[in-house]
């Protein structure tokens, strides 16, 4: 099969999926405005397209035209419903896939009704839409909705025919992105049993919460210092990742005097996570906003055997089950946030029975393998009709 993707290399989960695909023997075309560094499968044919973003979303439709005649590719998959969605809709390849990552659902609709048009008119001229979680399909199938009867009662109001508007029956699959337990699974000679280390593998932006979770970090140092336990000394904080707040952070990190056990340990390439992870002995989701449609990154820390603990957004608790993989709190709730902590680092034996507990959940419902064949189920089904 040769398929399409409309997409930016820049992404790690575009990167995950073409290179999955090329090793199962697939033909692949990446076409991309962004520059990407984690590499590519020697099959992955990459295409540059010549406009940059955002102009390049309108401005290269008809060279993306021209290329998709010249491979000819069975389908196109296009990843994010707004910019590239824009871009795969105005080429007018059929048939066409298009996932929803999040934010594209969640968040672009909010900035006006022209967003909302443009983001129904991309979800309506898909073949097949594809979400990485419950919480986001029934989203983006509500959006949707909701646009079409605010059309109708407009149209309703003027003496001219409907038109025969229907509800939204694009078909919507879960494909989830799944963590390949060979590579994300527990190392514990890795661990430093000297340290007790509580972090995270994010972009710093205010999106994920790490303010909340320094905070937690703050507040559960100063509870644990009081009561004069020895756990107050070896407690660390650990922050991978980079991105626009990365300074206010570190602000904030010397304003309450956390320097000395706070490490800010940068963007860290995917095959470096997995032995990040494994030097951890809690991992912390503090997400504020519904758009972390689906916690991928999560379900890797549970792969390698870490308890978890998440706020209550978006599709987060879809992929944690509470109180027996980790413990799910109210978002931007630093008390809840400090008390789970403190619940965890007391109870030894709940934190291994947690993290023995979401490693085999991700076994179980999360091999990537299997999420890989999902996507290629649903490709089958859409070239063979």
């Amino acid at each position: 099969m040769k398929i399409a993707y409309l997409a930016a290399a820049s992404a790690i989960h575009t990167v995950r999926w073409v290179n999955a695909l090329a090793q199962r023997g697939q033909t692949i075309f990446l076409i991309t405005m962004h520059e990407g560094e984690e590499p590519l499968h020697e099959k992955v044919q990459l295409f540059k397209l010549q406009i940059p973003a955002p102009f390049g979303y309108f401005s290269n439709v008809l060279f993306l035209k021209k290329l998709l005649k010249q491979l000819q590719p069975d389908l196109l998959h296009v990843h994010y419903a707004t910019g590239y969605g824009t871009l795969g809709r105005l080429c007018g390849f059929q048939p066409v896939m298009l996932s929803v990552w999040g934010s594209d659902i969640f968040d672009f609709p909010q900035k006006s009704r022209w967003h909302r048009l443009l983001l129904v008119k991309n979800l309506q001229s898909a073949t097949q839409i594809a979400s990485t979680s419950q919480i986001m399909a029934t989203a983006t199938r509500q959006l949707c909705n909701d646009f079409l009867e605010q059309k109708r009662q407009l149209i309703s109001n003027f003496p001219i025919k409907n038109g025969g508007m229907s509800s939204f029956r694009q078909p919507i699959a879960i494909t989830p992105f799944g963590i390949n337990t060979r590579v994300f699974c527990p190392h514990s000679k890795l661990r430093d049993n000297s340290i007790f280390k509580i972090g995270t593998v994010k972009t710093l932006a205010p999106k994920y919460g790490i303010d909340t979770l320094i905070y937690a970090f703050y507040q559960l140092r100063k509870t644990l210092i009081e009561r004069q336990s020895p756990k107050a000394q070896i407690l660390r904080l650990g922050i991978a990742g980079d991105g626009q707040q990365r300074m206010e952070l570190q602000a904030l990190v010397t304003k309450l005097g956390l320097n000395e056990v706070t490490e800010f340990a940068g963007h860290l390439p995917h095959a470096q996570v997995p032995a990040y992870l494994n030097q951890l002995d809690i991992y912390v989701a503090a997400s504020r906003l519904d758009s972390e449609s689906f916690g991928v990154a999560i379900l890797e820390a549970s792969a390698c055997g870490l308890p978890v603990i998440v706020s209550r957004v978006g599709g987060l608790p879809e992929v944690v089950e509470d109180g027996v993989m980790g413990l799910i709190v109210e978002k931007d709730n630093v008390e809840q946030f400090a008390t789970a902590l403190l619940t965890l680092i007391e109870n030894p034996t709940l934190r291994q029975q947690m993290g023995k507990a979401g490693q085999q959940h991700v076994i179980e419902n999360y091999e990537w393998q299997d999420s890989v064949q999902i996507l290629e189920t649903i490709y089958q089904s859409m070239t063979q009709s």
